[in-house]
């Protein structure tokens, strides 16, 4: 692990016993609806009523894992294993308390703890912008996923040109966002690493040709929240695979 790397686990850890309230807090519950509508288009598009297995990476205090389950069971679809991974302990301490039969494994993106070709599909919620090794990630989702498996990504990406909501939302995320996260988490810090992470990040146009160069096929890509959430649902094409020793 690089030393970015491990700054920004340490953060995760530091903020992981009020991360849930300040995400429903900042982002007025409206996250909830971009999850849900992620996980009911991936089913759409996977279109099988028997899912051996999802994998769910960075998967924080577990918020994605809970939706993959209750809108399979909503459409009946048989999901036999969701795991979940991230490198913080302390998130997915969080998580084991909401999902106390879950699966969960301590792990990076760029290194899943996963054989080849095993995986179903493959979701990563609000934490590939703080992989610093992206394209090793997304070989590695490709590894791991089955053939035609499909690759999940909701993040917040930077935006590809200016509005007039622009100047509204710099506002908000460099100003009023590290104070609120400071009230409710006591870390102001990580509420200003947010913005400045964005600001960093790829566009979603970008992050699509990213993809595309790792061999997946863009399924689906939306803009939700006038440009604030971007969802992204991929196809694993990629035809050749070295089994991880």
């Amino acid at each position: 692990m690089n030393k970015q790397q491990e700054k920004i686990v340490s953060m995760f850890d530091s903020i992981a016993h009020r991360y849930d309230i300040a995400n429903r807090v900042l982002s007025m519950g409206v996250d909830k609806s971009w999850r849900d509508k992620a996980v009911k288009k991936a089913y759409e598009i996977y279109d099988q009523k028997s899912i051996n297995n999802i994998t769910d990476v960075a998967c924080g205090t577990g918020d994605l894992m809970i939706y993959w389950q209750k809108v399979a069971d909503s459409l009946d679809i048989k999901l036999q294993n969701i795991t979940g991974i991230d490198p913080s302990v302390k998130m997915m301490d969080i998580a084991k308390q909401k999902i106390p039969d879950g699966t969960f494994v301590q792990g990076f993106a760029q290194d899943l703890p996963l054989n080849t070709d095993k995986t179903d599909i493959v979701s990563i919620a609000y934490g590939i912008r703080n992989v610093t090794h992206r394209a090793e990630a997304f070989m590695e989702f490709g590894r791991v996923l089955k053939p035609d498996g499909l690759l999940v990504i909701l993040e917040f990406t930077k935006e590809q040109r200016k509005t007039w909501f622009s100047f509204i939302k710099k506002i908000y995320m460099t100003n009023i966002m590290p104070y609120i996260g400071k009230l409710v988490s006591g870390n102001s810090e990580a509420y200003r690493y947010l913005p400045d992470s964005i600001d960093e990040f790829a566009t979603s146009i970008q992050l699509q040709q990213e993809l595309v160069e790792a061999g997946f096929e863009i399924k689906f890509a939306q803009d939700y929240s006038m440009g604030m959430n971007t969802t992204i649902i991929a196809k694993n094409r990629n035809k050749t695979k070295k089994e991880k020793l």
